[in-house]
């Protein structure tokens, strides 16, 4: 009876966001700072699952400017944990197919979100330069995951160079966001699903790195993201 109440109310909340959301993107069509309104509008959802979750950001995280935010990917969840951390004039990169969901995806373009063709590798890799452009010119900052999927349960995947490429070409910081494991941690049935905690780091700076270099570069957010989420899961399994 818990998961049909919750689906009925999950179906309507997101119905009534994509409605509310499309209008007023529309409105301000493609608005850098409609993806942020959007998006926390959804992270608001997170006690129709019966999670709590800390959001935690970082000290002067207004003051960051345009940047590249890089996220761990985990499952559909997502939308209602990390979704809240998304600061005002960023804006995220999705596959083109995302514009074809229905009620979502008519949102998702309108809002100023950026669609990339993720089976023209090579019109993709160009694409990191056109990102590059455009957070110079229109001072946004862009939202990636650089897993390039969900993990689910698999842990903090292997990342892919594009989200790095980008920073590097537009000099501009990288600033990881990590959430705490939710992998078989959610259970419909069950009133009470614990909590989770969403963190922003400090920016990583790119100054020092080039295209030559861009996988040190990776492979170092990585680390530091992996040994992050380590923490929260041990901070959560302490408070338990």
């Amino acid at each position: 009876m818990l998961l049909l109440l919750r689906a009925i109310a999950v179906v309507f909340a997101a119905l009534l966001i994509c409605l509310f959301g499309t209008i007023y993107s529309l409105i301000r069509f493609k608005n850098p700072s409609n993806v942020g309104v959007v998006a926390r509008w959804f992270g608001r959802l997170h006690p129709l699952f019966g999670i709590e979750v800390e959001h935690r950001f970082a000290e002067n995280a207004s003051d960051n400017g345009p940047c590249i935010y890089i996220g761990n990917h985990q499952n559909n969840y997502d939308m209602v944990t990390m979704a809240y951390m998304v600061r005002p004039r960023t804006v995220s990169v999705g596959k083109k197919s995302l514009a074809f969901i229905p009620f979502f995806g008519l949102l998702y373009w309108a809002s100023g979100n950026i669609l990339l063709d993720r089976d023209n590798k090579n019109k993709a890799h160009s694409t990191m330069g056109e990102l590059a452009q455009r957070i110079n010119q229109d001072k946004v900052s862009i939202w990636m995951f650089p897993e390039g999927t969900r993990s689910r349960g698999r842990g903090l995947l292997p990342f892919k160079t594009g989200a790095f490429h980008a920073a590097i070409a537009a000099g501009v910081p990288i600033v990881p966001v990590c959430c705490s494991n939710l992998h078989n941690k959610i259970d419909l049935n069950r009133w009470d699903n614990g909590k989770v905690i969403c963190e922003m780091l400090p920016p990583i700076d790119t100054s020092a790195y080039s295209r030559e270099n861009v996988r040190e570069l990776a492979n170092y957010c990585h680390a530091v993201m992996k040994q992050k989420i380590e923490q929260l899961d041990q901070e959560l399994a302490n408070r338990s």
